[in-house]
Order: structure tokens, then sequence, then C-alpha cells
């Protein structure tokens, strides 16, 4: 089962579910993933980038090689646009702001990231509030990527106070308990057509 948002020539989109791989890992219990599935459809959809398996929302799949250079292009000099929602533990004191925190790899405690102002690369994430849960001890956040750092979302959010609830690797006890997923999705993808060069845009309605 794959959620199709739009395919063309050159590209594939597709809405990624939580909890699903976007690549094979390792062992034969890892090889279900999105990759593959859309695969199914679209035989010569190839990997451009990825979403982190409790993640979910958009996701762009080349179909062909020069498809695949032109957008692993676009995401490495960063002519992609990315945005997220999440629901994170607590309110923030301001309505928007920014995290600049460069984070590695945890090597000892893989695939966990760290903030590490010695060996860590460059990360930077715009945050914004958009409503307070019905909780209200809870808040509604757009984030904006700038760099794309593994976890870099959920680190920096815990780095703030305010980790994402459901979050099994970042959470405490108390905020993964308030949700059986990671609230955390890709909502809107955006790039140049690798063919036309002209800037295109993808969304996927939040689920949460």
């Amino acid at each position: 089962m794959v959620d199709i948002i739009y395919a063309d020539d050159a590209f594939v989109i597709a809405n990624k579910p939580y909890d699903v791989l976007s690549v094979p890992g390792r062992g034969e219990d890892k090889q279900d993933c999105l990759w593959r599935r859309v695969q199914t459809i679209f035989p010569t959809a190839r990997v451009v980038h990825r979403l982190d398996y409790a993640t979910s929302g958009v996701m762009v799949l080349a179909l062909t090689l020069e498809a695949q250079r032109s957008l692993n292009r676009s995401f490495q000099e960063r002519q992609t646009h990315k945005r997220y929602q999440a629901i994170i533990s607590g309110t923030p004191e301001q309505s928007e702001g920014s995290v600049e925190l460069p984070l590695r790899c945890d090597w000892e405690n893989r695939p966990l990231q760290i903030v590490d102002f010695e060996q860590g690369k460059n990360a930077l994430t715009h945050w914004k509030v958009l409503a307070k849960e019905s909780s209200e001890q809870d808040t509604r956040v757009e984030l904006t990527p700038i760099t794309g750092r593994s976890h870099q979302l959920r680190v920096h959010m815990q780095a703030m106070g305010h980790p994402i609830l459901g979050d099994r690797f970042y959470a405490d006890a108390e905020d993964q308990a308030k949700s059986d997923r990671l609230l955390l999705h890709a909502e809107q993808l955006s790039f140049p057509h690798p063919i036309t060069g002209e800037f295109v845009e993808f969304f996927a309605p939040c689920p949460f």
C-alpha cells in the first residue's frame, strides 16, 4: 500500500507512513520500506533522501538517473524547502525562534544523535508556534530545517526543553506515553523540477 501524491516522467512523490523505513535496513525483517513499496508501481524509482523511520510525510523518489542526480544536487545545495508539523511537550516562552546547535552521531548509542560543539556538524532549525493543544500542556509547532542532519528536529526540540511527543529516542517516559507514534510529519516539500527547473511544491496534510 503506497499513498502516491504525484508522479511524472522524472520523479514520484509519496506520503510515507510513520514507523516505515525509507530504505531497506540490515536483515530480512527490515526489507519492507517505502522505496520497495514505490518500486512495485514505479520499478525504476531511485532514492533521493530519507525520512526517519518514525516520521511520516512527503518524500520524493527519482525515476531516472538524470533526475536522481539533479535532485541530489538540489538537496546538497539547499535548493529544497521542507516544512514539518510537530506537537511538542510544554509551551515555549516565545512564539517563534531558531535553534542552531551542531550535531553528530552518538557512536556508543547509535542511531542517536547528540549536540557536540567540537565535532558536530552545523545544524539550524526555525520553529513557530501554531496552536496550543487541547490539553493546554503541549504545543503544535511548525518546524523548518535549514540543514538536513539526522534526527535534527528531534534533538533540537529536546535541546529547547520541549521534546516531540511520542519520541522513543529523545523524550522521557511521560512524553513518550502521550502518543503511540512520533508526532512529527513532513507536510511540505518544494524543489526545482529536475527537467524544467521550475520550482514545484507538494503537500501531505498532517494526520494528527
